[in-house]
């Protein structure tokens, strides 16, 4: 019983220190973020090389909102996470890099002249959502899927107010646009006009007028 009692102190110990973990990234965050007034928030495989079309497609998006004011918001890794800090970077703007811990360290690229390191996805996340005016969601794996299906939740659950989300790349997008349409819809599973919370576009001048007219009343 003493072994026991002592295994249960231990764990909630170790649950308030949890906590507090928890709470200063948050803290950190929005002491961090706070002065800032709009941003958008791109997503994107952290494996797409330097030479790709995305990568630099990524680097011309950012670029064009940073000159036009926007923050540029990343995961702060590699990919396009880079390839958006940099793009932002070069146009003197705001990059900020919010790193994750991962058993297979995620190295902060140099282009964020924000950074901050995050313990818990569900914290950074939070960061992702409440400073961005938009999202830019380019191709990518299961962390991209996540992040872009967050905001669609959120926007369609009414637990934020709608802003634009624009995918990159129309070829590789439109199996997803073909699922949600021929499948979830007509099944019922989302409501008619759900499929239409987010834009695909193939083209950074595109994707920065859709943001700039969907932000339009931000100062």
């Amino acid at each position: 019983m003493e072994k026991m009692d002592r295994y249960v102190l231990e764990n909630i110990a170790d649950d308030a220190w949890r906590m507090f973990r928890i709470i200063s990234e948050f803290v950190d965050g929005f002491e961090a973020l706070g002065g800032i007034k709009k941003a958008v928030s791109i997503f994107g495989s952290a494996r797409e090389k330097r030479n790709s079309y995305n990568y630099k497609m990524a680097v011309q998006t950012a670029f064009l909102l940073a000159k036009e004011n926007y923050a540029i918001i990343t995961g702060g890794g590699g990919g396009i996470m880079e390839a958006a800090n940099k793009g932002a970077y070069l146009a003197k703007g705001t990059s900020v890099g919010l790193n994750i811990e991962l058993p297979h360290e995620q190295k902060p690229n140099k282009y964020a002249n924000i950074r901050l390191g995050f313990r818990y996805f569900f914290a950074r996340k939070v960061m992702f959502v409440k400073y961005a005016s938009a999202f830019v969601v380019f191709p990518g794996g299961y962390g991209t899927m996540d992040e872009l299906f967050e905001a669609l939740t959120l926007i369609q659950t009414h637990k934020i107010k709608p802003f634009p989300i624009v995918l990159f790349g129309k070829k590789y997008w439109s199996g997803l646009l073909k699922f949600i349409k021929e499948y979830t819809l007509k099944n019922g599973f989302i409501s008619k006009g759900d499929e239409n919370i987010f834009k695909i576009s193939d083209s950074p001048d595109e994707i920065l007028k859709i943001i700039m007219r969907g932000t339009e009343n931000l100062k």
